[in-house]
């Protein structure tokens, strides 16, 4: 079974579900983004778990877990996507991402979920074709999550996701 996928409008580090994903860069410390809004939202607890976890970071297109700190989900699930502008153009990398993600929420019992367009904003991907592999990916994979949000910060982008998802 995969899950319903829906689009919404909004802050990810405030929705209310069991797991966020974060948008990380492979250090796995913080960084610019929706990274940053993470480890702002989840506070100190969220870094000093990303340090134990992962004192060497993560892989592009892999994904891993920590605590969500402050947030009011109970996980964040990082996942590292490529960055366009550093040469990662292998779209196998960023539909990993979301797999990987999936996987890891499976693993923790996860049921609800929200994704941000993982390398649509600082890494270079183009915002098309992120809303595309997001959706075609939450939609085709098996999973027991019940409900994953592709959560957009603006209304344009918000209005590409639901244009995706309706046709």
């Amino acid at each position: 079974m995969s899950a319903r996928v829906v689009a919404v409008l909004g802050d990810v580090t405030a929705q209310d579900v069991d797991a966020v994903v974060n948008a990380a860069n492979r250090r796995m410390r913080g960084g610019g983004g929706v990274d940053g809004a993470i480890h702002r939202a989840g506070g100190p607890a969220v870094l000093a778990d990303c340090i134990r976890r992962f004192p060497d970071g993560l892989a592009t297109g892999d994904a891993g877990w920590t605590t969500a700190g402050d947030m009011p989900a109970t996980w964040v699930v990082h996942v590292v996507g490529p960055n366009r502008y550093a040469g990662e153009t292998d779209r196998s990398l960023l539909v990993s991402c979301y797999t990987r993600a999936l996987a890891v929420a499976d693993e923790l019992g996860v049921r609800t979920m929200a994704f941000p367009l993982v390398s649509a904003g600082v890494y270079g991907w183009p915002k098309d074709d992120a809303v595309a592999a997001a959706v075609d990916t939450l939609r085709s994979t098996p999973t027991d999550v019940v409900e994953a949000r592709v959560v957009a910060f603006d209304e344009a982008t918000y209005r590409m996701v639901a244009a995706y998802l309706e046709g």
